[in-house]
């Protein structure tokens, strides 16, 4: 059985590595043609490149925009809809992990994690959500990550932004399900990206990345990190048909860790 996006336009923030990327060649991979964004032109070039190596078929458009503002969600719709005609799946991918003990973090550090994971999602899917209602067909995937359903201690703001838009896929997929438009959220554990390769070059301890990994996958059910592609595989799923029943739903892609299901 294939899982088929011919013809589908994808917007992926944070499309330019890691988590984003891997979504993006699969998505291109199925027949689908894809948006990029993130704030590096150079990395998004870079990425564009790979995906028309492997899959020359797909359009592929490249946006350096901050949507951490509502002007770079604005130019990143805007530069999809010009490239790919319209804009058929919404990935939330962009973030980071910002988390420290509460009473240290700032202000600054509140509003940041919260422009970049939970108001550019909205601001995107207020930009996609009218031309897929008038479609009366749309998927939307915000990534998140497991401390929304089990905070940890020393994990905000990070868990606090990811519950909410854990709550917004929730409240989104309610009110827009009567229109064929989908919305799920994908919960990431711990999955080779460029912030586990980050942490692992900040460790001091000079292991390799295969013992660094190693360790790191002792903490997990299945005793290892996930693959980018695993990840990507369930985001093709909720994109596609053969998804079309699932919607409302934040789905652990965390190897068993999460306590919570």
């Amino acid at each position: 059985m294939q899982i088929r996006l011919d013809g589908r336009a994808a917007l992926i923030t944070g499309g330019s590595k890691g988590l984003g990327l891997a979504m993006a060649l699969a998505f291109a991979e199925a027949g689908g043609h894809v948006a990029l964004v993130a704030r590096g032109a150079e990395a998004l070039e870079a990425a564009a490149a790979r995906l028309r190596a492997a899959a020359p078929q797909a359009r592929v458009v490249t946006v350096a925009a901050d949507i951490r503002t509502k002007e770079g969600c604005a130019a990143a719709f805007a530069a999809a809809e010009r490239g790919l005609g319209q804009v058929d799946i919404l990935v939330n991918n962009a973030g980071t992990s910002q988390r420290g003990p509460f009473l240290e973090v700032s202000d600054a550090l509140w509003q940041d994690d919260l422009d970049l994971k939970l108001f550019a999602a909205i601001r995107l899917c207020r930009l996609v959500l009218p031309g897929m209602k008038e479609r009366r067909w749309g998927r939307i995937i915000n990534v998140l990550n497991i401390g929304a359903k089990a905070p940890l201690a020393g994990s905000t703001p990070t868990s606090v932004t990811r519950a909410a838009g854990m709550a917004l896929t929730k409240a989104l997929a309610n009110e827009f399900a009567p229109y064929n438009i989908l919305v799920n959220a994908l919960l990431v554990g711990i999955i080779e990206s460029d912030q586990w390769v980050r942490r692992h070059a900040a460790d001091p301890r000079g292991l390799s990345w295969e013992e660094w990994k190693a360790e790191q996958g002792r903490s997990v059910p299945l005793g290892r990190l996930g693959r980018p592609e695993e990840f990507a595989a369930q985001a093709l799923l909720l994109a596609s048909e053969m998804g079309g029943y699932i919607t409302g739903t934040a789905i652990n892609i965390d190897g068993g860790r999460s306590p919570v299901v």
